[in-house]
């Protein structure tokens, strides 16, 4: 994709750098978003620097990419229109329905409009985002349908072509592991369990054989068990 740039929704967590790794080897330039919305485990905010170098050197190995500029920006107004378990300090469960309270109404929404109008000034017409409706936990705005009509949304309401790209999206946590060992091979995986955050309580006092976390929030319980799946697929 000769001149082809890709604008990355970088967390700081697993699925992000994963992410970021997949645009470093198909476009010839990439960029990084990230968004401070009073995130409980604000403590991926920290660890996107130190991840976002080590996915590059990883990918850079593999003669692979261009990592460009990154932006942070503030988005705290999620956090007083929908107080969930990922902006305040309450317990995280179920709720009626079906979906956990960490669900954050909308913050896909608006962190992809916000990443367009970001992408529109930069010249940047694709997004590259980790959602996924295999492995999600229930998030109406992980969808795969939900990404096409955000794509077809912004197309319109920008005047010019928006692509959102989700290479997470059908796989499993197992399967992005894997994926991530493709691409960048031992040096990327390290700089995943290293480096990305992921756990809902921001907690990084032990490193366990899948990276830093508490070991019991839903976050972490998702990241272990698919490690423990690819791992079981690497021994074979």
């Amino acid at each position: 994709m000769n001149g082809s740039k890709a604008l990355v929704l970088f967390s700081g967590g697993q699925d992000s750098a994963t992410c970021l790794a997949w645009a470093l080897d198909r476009f010839d330039v990439v960029e990084t978003i990230g968004f401070d919305y009073g995130q409980r485990h604000a403590i991926e905010l920290a660890a996107r620097g130190p991840l976002r170098d080590a996915v590059a050197i990883a990918m850079m190995d593999k003669g692979k990419g261009k990592l460009g500029g990154d932006i942070v920006l503030p988005a705290h107004v999620l956090g007083e229109v929908a107080q969930t378990a990922l902006t305040h300090d309450v317990a995280i469960k179920a709720e009626e329905g079906g979906l956990p309270n960490t669900f954050v109404p909308g913050r896909n929404l608006l962190f992809l409009t916000l990443a367009a109008a970001y992408g529109w000034r930069r010249g940047i017409e694709t997004l590259v985002g980790g959602m996924c409706e295999t492995d999600y936990s229930g998030y109406p705005d992980c969808r795969d349908d939900t990404m096409k009509a955000m794509a077809s949304a912004l197309t319109l309401g920008l005047d010019q072509p928006v692509k959102i790209e989700t290479p997470l999206m059908f796989i499993t946590k197992a399967e992005t592991w894997a994926l991530a060992e493709r691409l960048g091979g031992e040096r990327l995986i390290e700089a995943i369990l290293e480096h990305s955050h992921t756990c809902y309580e921001g907690v990084r006092e032990e490193r366990h054989s899948w990276g830093y976390g508490c070991g019991v929030c839903p976050a972490c319980g998702l990241r272990a068990k698919g490690h423990a799946e690819w791992t079981a697929w690497t021994e074979r």
